[in-house]
């Protein structure tokens, strides 16, 4: 049995993460568009292992105290294992160590499972980008978890 381990996005996962976005997504990331994260001073990307092999990954970019997710992304082999919320996780302690105000992302509207996750992890619903997804089109919602108070 191999435990799960995450790690810092490094150049060696970049060619097994396109490969998972392209089983993922309708719209992957490029292998360029991945590996520019590596070298951006405002991203911070982890990877989940097992047994050494890239099988999901996790990113944000933080900028002034707030941070964005870009992507989250399992292999389909590998779902409903805790792996989207360990790196998930991840990037919420990330945020925390840069004294973020906040961390936000955009999910499908009807992707329940990937709601749920954010939901258990502290992201509350705080509003809808219409038509925001295509292939096929729908709206996003934003998901939002504040880590100070939000009315100052």
């Amino acid at each position: 049995m191999c435990l799960l381990k995450i790690v810092p996005m490094a150049e060696n996962h970049i060619q097994k993460l396109t490969e998972i976005d392209r089983v993922c997504f309708e719209q992957p990331w490029t292998f360029d568009g991945l590996k520019a994260e590596l070298f951006s001073e405002t991203a911070c990307y982890f990877v989940a292992e097992k047994d050494g092999q890239a099988v999901g990954c996790a990113g944000m970019q933080s900028v002034c105290g707030e941070c964005y997710i870009d992507k989250v992304s399992v292999h389909p082999y590998f779902r409903r294992r805790g792996i989207a919320q360990a790196l998930v996780q991840h990037l919420i302690q990330s945020a925390l160590k840069t004294d973020s105000e906040f961390i936000t992302l955009e999910v499908r509207k009807f992707n329940e499972p990937a709601i749920s996750l954010y939901k258990k992890l502290g992201f509350e619903p705080v509003g809808l980008r219409k038509n925001f997804y295509t292939n096929p089109l729908e709206d996003a919602i934003l998901m939002t978890r504040y880590f100070k108070n939000k009315n100052l």
